[in-house]
């Protein structure tokens, strides 16, 4: 079991990093968390292997700290589907 925390991007919505509590962010890439924008501290909590987490796999998580010392949770793909309604619109000329 590791003790995580969760850091929340001011920049991208639902955007995360998690680290090993004990260190931080000190194992997070400068440029990261340039791109990351300020790291905003969400929560602490214990993980283990069995434990289950709305949008990641906590086997992904727990391999990314042991590998780089920190995880990248990315944002759910946008669902652009009306996008493609609009352009299969005849009258709206745009294909």
């Amino acid at each position: 079991m590791k003790i995580v925390s969760i850091y929340k991007s001011p920049r991208k919505d639902e955007m995360y990093i998690y680290t090993d509590k004990r260190e931080g962010l000190e194992k997070v890439p400068e440029a990261l968390l340039q791109m990351f924008g300020s790291p905003k501290h969400v929560m602490d909590m214990p993980l283990k292997a069995d434990r289950k987490l709305a949008r990641v796999e906590t086997e992904k998580v727990l391999e990314g700290l042991d590998e780089k010392g920190y995880y990248l949770q990315m944002p759910p793909p946008k669902d652009d589907y009306l996008l493609d309604l609009y352009r299969d619109r005849p009258e709206t000329g745009v294909r």
